[in-house]
């Protein structure tokens, strides 16, 4: 008798990619271990994040699990947030759902053109909700690493740090991304940003993943630069954000909820035996 088959798709949100699994009728067993795997390009699927669907329960469309390429779990993602509200307005036949993590409910709608508008909620801009290990001010976080000083920090549903610089191509973010992710002063890691801004309205920006590492393009750190930056004078509360798969349209209203607009898309379908 053959081995059973798991339905999935492959996902992505500017080159940002997801195999995702859909748990909302029998539970799948994603561990973190196989959830490593799925992650691996070279032995499984491959991505840069593992979304499993599961039951939400009152209050939203559809519950989303975030399971990083070493098996930890993140708490918020913008782009497989648009992706997974792709696939459940499709089925419910509706422009706007609401999507579950363990950081918070996120609405989201479709805009015209086939984009995602998505609400990523309130930054949260305490030490203690970084977090952070000590008591400081996270407009201008203690730190210095290299070429690179004074971040300022917040938590968009994972820790963030955004280091404004004059240059990205004059960085070795490989080499230093790994390391400030581990930082002492981030107890539970963090994500780090590396953003130049280019206008009030224009910031590129890399992002070293939290668990993932070099990403093509990370939602909830272009919420939290736009955060940062917008903190620390440097722009406005609206901005183009340019990664390095593409562009994400950013704003940090007034009421404190910053929105995240791009596109999705679907790579492909397939079967794997779990």
């Amino acid at each position: 008798m053959g081995r059973s088959m798991t339905p999935f798709r492959k996902m992505h949100g500017l080159g940002n990619d997801f195999v995702v699994l859909d748990s909302r009728t029998r539970d799948l067993g994603i561990s973190p271990r196989r959830a490593a795997w799925l992650a691996d390009r070279q032995r499984g699927i491959g991505c840069d994040q593992v979304i499993v669907l599961e039951p939400a329960g009152p209050g939203a469309d559809v519950f989303m699990r975030i399971l990083n390429p070493d098996g930890s779990e993140a708490g918020a993602c913008g782009n497989a947030t648009r992706c997974v509200a792709s696939l459940v307005a499709g089925e419910l036949g509706r422009d706007r759902v609401t999507v579950r993590t363990i950081a918070g409910e996120l609405p989201v709608e479709r805009l015209p053109g086939d984009l995602w508008r998505a609400d990523m909620g309130a930054p949260r801009l305490g030490w203690q909700e970084v977090p952070l290990a000590a008591e400081c001010d996270t407009l201008h976080v203690p730190l210095a690493f290299g070429p690179l000083s004074d971040p300022a920090a917040c938590s968009m549903g994972n820790p963030h740090a955004t280091f404004f610089v004059a240059d990205l191509a004059a960085l070795d973010i490989a080499t230093l991304g790994p390391q400030l992710e581990r930082h002492p002063i981030f107890p539970d890691r963090a994500n780090i940003g590396f953003a130049q801004v280019l206008a009030p309205d224009r910031i590129r920006l890399v992002i070293w993943e939290r668990g993932a590492g070099l990403t093509l393009a990370c939602g909830s750190g272009a919420c939290a630069t736009i955060v940062n930056a917008a903190r620390r004078g440097l722009t406005g509360r609206r901005a183009s954000v340019e990664l390095p798969g593409g562009v994400l349209e950013m704003e940090w209203r007034a009421d404190d909820h910053v929105l995240m607009t791009g596109p999705v898309a679907t790579s492909f379908r397939g079967e794997i035996a779990l």
